[in-house]
């Protein structure tokens, strides 16, 4: 069965340049689970942090749970990410490297169990946002003249 995708954090992509990726599952409580799955998921300012031997996922927004009660969950709380303890050590090492961060491309499910997927990052200079604008612009201008390449002409 595939994983499905609930948020992307598009702007990490723009903002970063992602070196490796890996795979965390997340400790969450019951009013989180339903609100992922329902969709209700921003990463845009989230990021990931290895404090005192544990991954943490801070700023990630899960709305409140539309039909939870008064046990429902606080919105941007710090949620504990879950990682062996070498992949933690691994992270530690990269992270330490200077000018790379931790940051979250992507929360999905998989197996019924919610997972996010952690980039390793660098972050990018305006020029190289710049560049990485252009780049995608040729490549969409080139797919366009293709596209209209093969069609017949009357």
């Amino acid at each position: 069965m595939p994983d499905k995708t609930i948020a992307l954090n598009r702007r990490a992509r723009h903002e970063y340049a992602v070196s490796e990726t890996l795979e965390a599952g997340l400790v969450l409580t019951g009013t989180e689970i339903k609100s992922i799955r329902a969709g209700k998921v921003n990463l845009a300012e989230a990021y990931a942090r290895i404090e005192h031997g544990e991954a943490w996922l801070i700023g990630a927004h899960i709305a409140p749970y539309e039909q939870g009660n008064r046990y429902n969950h606080e919105p941007r709380r710090t949620r504990k990410l879950l990682l062996h303890r070498d992949q933690i050590a691994e992270l530690v090492g990269l992270t330490q490297a200077k000018g790379q961060t931790l940051v979250p491309l992507r929360l999905y499910i998989r197996d019924g169990r919610a997972k996010v997927e952690l980039g390793i990052a660098r972050g990018k200079k305006t020029h190289d946002k710049r560049r990485t604008i252009a780049e995608r612009d040729q490549r969409r201008e080139l797919e366009r003249e293709a596209k209209t390449a093969g069609r017949i002409k009357l």
